[in-house]
């Protein structure tokens, strides 16, 4: 499905509504096309003018979030401008970011904050899908995390550091992703102009962003998920998981003897086999391939760096503003996914876990007797003068418990926790979406391209369109 060559050419006549779509790493424009078609089918150029951003486009997104997301803001700038020069004026902004591209929208809102731009336009939806809130660092300690985390973070340029969290932005002395959450940064400043903000997030089979970092959560609610009994949102064909309650009680099943268990361990080990041969040919093969093309890339994208710095001197100066509010008026080759992913993640034992853990705004996800007993949803504003004091959906135990039912913490960063608390008080709805059908559901989830077996992500666009966007 290929995007219209110039998206902003014949603006819509009584449009006064923008929403722009922001594809991820290595991505391009024709990415967002399934996206992009159900937004002109539900609504039409008459009502709706749809940006498909194509600034950062292959290897563009290896030169930082913050390079890209100067470029995203550049772009829908001069978009803004082009559909007022054809007599039409934008009163409108949502923002869709899909992988990469959401942590890019949201720098690049930061800047359109700062810059006042937010005080013409009303910010109304904000939505990411599979997008590494907090970063793409897999959580597990020891020679796992030296291999995988190390190793990850020196592959993809700047913008690997950046999700791997070993870069230090600016003077800041802290990583670009800290930065992006800190409370008092004009990016959460902008973000928190929004009317509705909401996360997708892929429950199984996402090598690239896996669930936690999708809905920013320390807790891992789905430690054996294939097995797990989900409450789906009716009407949207066990795809859809509901936000408030995940997971419904499972039934008791019979406990095998034994040996039978003995010998079912013993089938799944050697059905490994054959895996772990292929995986470590195709490493020997492919980590020289990779990494020579890494370092190739690496260099180009700090020539283009060099130059987008030089450049801030006339087109992208105005973007450089302090990224405090207080300041200013206003993944990687497959080869390593399938290994992080093989990887069971380690959890922090209770005397190790923050004692402010999940206290900022997890959803009430727990196993309930009945929908009837259910936790009802509690609103940002609501939640202040509950017991425990944070904001957002609900509270969660410092422990990991949610409604009677214990979940391990899993082993994140300290900045990481940090983000999830600040992430939090703005008031998410987070839907998990469980694709059954293709194993790559990173791409499905959002039908990055038309092929069988991503079907179901067209499920997952419908149910935004009809719970989330709104006109």
């Amino acid at each position: 499905m290929e995007p219209d060559q110039d998206q902003t050419a014949a603006p819509a006549s009584n449009a006064d509504h923008l929403c722009v779509l922001a594809h991820g790493l290595w991505g391009n424009a024709s990415h967002m096309g399934a996206i992009a078609s159900g937004l002109r089918e539900r609504y039409g150029e008459d009502r709706l003018h749809i940006l498909i951003s194509e600034r950062n486009t292959g290897n563009l997104t290896y030169d930082g979030i913050e390079v890209c997301g100067e470029r995203l803001a550049h772009e829908i700038e001069e978009a803004l401008e082009t559909i007022g020069a054809d007599g039409h004026k934008i009163k409108k902004l949502s923002v869709v970011g899909y992988s990469l591209g959401g942590l890019i929208a949201r720098y690049a809102l930061g800047l359109l904050y700062a810059r006042g731009l937010f005080d013409e336009i009303e910010p109304v939806g904000f939505t990411t899908f599979a997008s590494p809130h907090l970063g793409v660092r897999a959580p597990v300690r020891g020679a796992q995390n030296l291999l995988f985390n190390g190793l990850g973070s020196r592959t993809i340029s700047i913008s690997g550091k950046q999700m791997f969290l070993t870069d230090s932005f600016r003077d800041t002395g802290k990583p670009l992703l800290s930065v992006l959450a800190d409370p008092g940064s004009i990016f959460i400043q902008g973000l928190a102009k929004f009317k509705h903000r909401s996360v997708y997030g892929n429950v199984v089979h996402d090598h690239t962003t896996p669930f936690h970092t999708t809905i920013f959560s320390s807790v891992d609610y789905f430690p054996d998920p294939e097995n797990a009994n989900y409450n789906y949102v009716k009407g949207y064909n066990s795809v859809i998981v509901d936000p408030d309650v995940y997971t419904l009680p499972s039934e008791e099943k019979e406990q095998l003897p034994l040996l039978s268990r003995a010998w079912q361990r013993i089938r799944t080990f050697f059905s490994k086999i054959p895996f772990w041969l292929l995986f470590s040919i195709a490493i020997s093969i492919a980590i020289p391939v990779f990494l020579f093309y890494a370092v190739v890339q690496t260099f180009r994208s700090r020539e283009r760096r060099r130059i987008h710095e030089e450049g801030t001197g006339n087109l992208f100066k105005r973007y450089r503003v302090p990224v405090a509010v207080k300041r200013v008026r206003t993944a990687m080759d497959e080869v390593f996914e399938n290994a992080a992913a093989r990887q069971d993640p380690d959890y922090l034992s209770a005397s190790t876990a923050p004692s402010d853990l999940e206290s900022q705004a997890e959803p009430p996800v727990g196993k309930t007797k009945t929908l009837e007993d259910a936790p009802s949803v509690i609103s940002p504003a609501q939640s202040s003068t509950d017991q425990g004091g944070g904001n957002g959906l609900s509270q969660i135990a410092t422990d990991g418990t949610v409604s009677g039912e214990k979940y391990p913490t899993l082993a994140l960063t300290p900045d990481q926790f940090s983000m999830i608390r600040s992430l939090n008080t703005l008031g998410f709805r987070k839907y998990p979406v469980y694709i059954h059908n293709h194993n790559h559901t990173h791409a499905a989830i959002i039908v990055r391209v038309e092929k069988k077996g991503f079907e179901e992500g067209h499920i997952v666009i419908k149910h935004w369109l009809n719970h989330e966007f709104q006109l």
